[in-house]
């Protein structure tokens, strides 16, 4: 199965919708100039956006969310609005059943934002 990358750019708005939907309102994540007051270069992106991101990798290279039976990530940097996400994935191994596991991570502006993530996917 190949895995085609994903890009994704989030746009300036999406932390606020994120807090709504989530219950997470951190003013890290929703107030500029607080986060700028805590060193940050600006509003930060909730990790599990990013998560998600990289699961929609999957489950769109799979055929489905049906087909994402299992995701693990380690959250390694910040991610920002307005600044493209690229998730790069890699079949490591194929098992029996179909079900192959696979290596990811997700990118911004060169910095990964999650690493050693590793999804286990059905192909059917």
């Amino acid at each position: 199965m190949d895995v085609p990358e994903l890009r994704v750019t989030p746009d300036r708005y999406l932390t606020y919708r994120y807090a709504g939907a989530s219950g997470d309102f951190n003013p890290i994540h929703i107030d500029e100039e607080f986060a700028r007051s805590v060193g940050l270069p600006g509003r930060i992106l909730h990790g599990l956006y990013t998560m998600a991101v990289v699961a929609r990798a999957q489950t769109e290279a799979a055929g489905g969310p049906d087909r994402l039976k299992r995701l693990r990530v380690q959250f390694r940097g910040m991610g920002l609005p307005e600044q493209e996400i690229v998730v790069r994935s890699t079949v490591r191994e194929e098992r029996d059943g179909g079900r192959v596991i696979v290596d990811t991570v997700a990118e911004q502006a060169g910095t990964a934002i999650i690493r050693n993530a590793e999804a286990e996917l059905s192909s059917g």
